[in-house]
């Protein structure tokens, strides 16, 4: 049984109150939010700086000892366009309790992320794209042959890149999402592992829509033998269909009390 792995996407920049943390130092938000992460039931939390920025320099291994050293060597995906802040926090990265994730490539200018998590015997997520949407699954899995290739030649296993058939906005683009549902299952036949930001699903909804969309195509990714994906673990509706979707899917044992473990 292989339990689904959620990975905690909110500590990033994009939101101000963590944008200032990261600027200042500041430990108490990004340390807030990685706790209501674990408790939900996170088991990496994702770490994104963004882009290359001024002031940005450090930033990436500041954050991976804060919280590494406040709970327990948490895994983590490091998420940044800064490769050198990448290779900065794989250095002070303890690995007790899981390899960092190198958080992303794909096929055209950001393979070499590949390389770098090759380098530092990392996971890396590898988008199954290269310049925009892919047109079919045919050409996603042109895209994830190409990466896996590449990994595979610098001597990575296979388990280590979990590739991500790029989940879409279903307002405006309704017709590709049994495409990538298509896909994840064909990813999961050949053995591959596969993840993917889910929370892009319901973008531009209602508020009061977001938990329902989301909880649902989760469920049906799950089925179609989906491995992990970065969501916000604290939407309980969210949550809660992940567990009862690991249970139905004999992921993990099934208990009266399943969905407060």
């Amino acid at each position: 049984m292989a339990k689904f792995i959620m990975i905690g996407e909110n500590i990033h920049c994009i939101a101000p109150s963590i944008r200032a943390a990261m600027d200042e130092r500041k430990p108490d938000p990004i340390l807030k939010r990685a706790e209501d992460q674990l408790k939900a039931g996170a088991t990496y939390l994702d770490f994104n700086i963004g882009p290359a920025r001024k002031g940005s320099k450090g930033l990436m291994a500041w954050g991976i000892k804060l919280l590494q050293e406040h709970f327990d060597n948490v895994p983590i995906a490091l998420d940044t366009a800064d490769i050198a802040e990448i290779e900065d926090g794989i250095k002070v990265y303890n690995r007790a309790k899981g390899k960092p994730i190198v958080n992303s490539a794909d096929a055209g200018d950001r393979i070499k992320y590949i390389d770098v998590a090759a380098a530092n015997d990392a996971i890396v997520l590898a988008l199954c794209s290269k310049e925009g949407v892919p047109s079919d699954n045919d050409e996603r899995m042109g895209y994830c042959q190409q990466m896996l290739e590449h990994g595979m030649n610098l001597g990575m296993a296979p388990d280590d890149m979990w590739f991500d058939p790029l989940f879409l906005v279903i307002k405006g683009m309704q017709d590709i999402q049994r495409d990538v549902l298509s896909f994840i299952h064909d990813l999961s036949s050949q053995g591959l592992n596969s993840t993917g930001g889910l929370s892009n699903v319901s973008n531009g909804m209602p508020k009061e829509v977001r938990p329902l969309v989301n909880s649902i195509m989760i469920s049906m990714a799950i089925n179609q033998g989906l491995t992990s994906a970065i969501v916000n673990p604290c939407e309980q509706q969210l949550n809660r269909a992940i567990k009862t979707s690991d249970v139905i899917m004999n992921n993990t044992l099934y208990a009266d009390s399943y969905l407060d473990l």
